[in-house]
């Protein structure tokens, strides 16, 4: 998972469309509060899936 310095507890989840359900989980389990779900514009940008390494679809944060 990755954390930004400059956004102090911005907890942020790459991930493709298998995995997002596991992504939404991991930040409610982990801290405790409703995630927030963005999907990426793809056809600009290339973001692994944290959990498989396919292309990523959705950003998952805490914030």
């Amino acid at each position: 998972m990755k954390e930004f310095g400059c956004l102090e507890g911005w907890k942020m989840i790459y991930c493709c469309e298998e995995h997002v359900g596991e992504a939404l989980d991991t930040i409610v389990e982990q801290y405790e509060t409703f995630p927030v779900l963005n999907k990426l514009d793809v056809d600009n940008l290339f973001t692994s899936c944290e959990y498989c390494q396919s292309r990523a679809i959705y950003i998952v944060a805490n914030k």
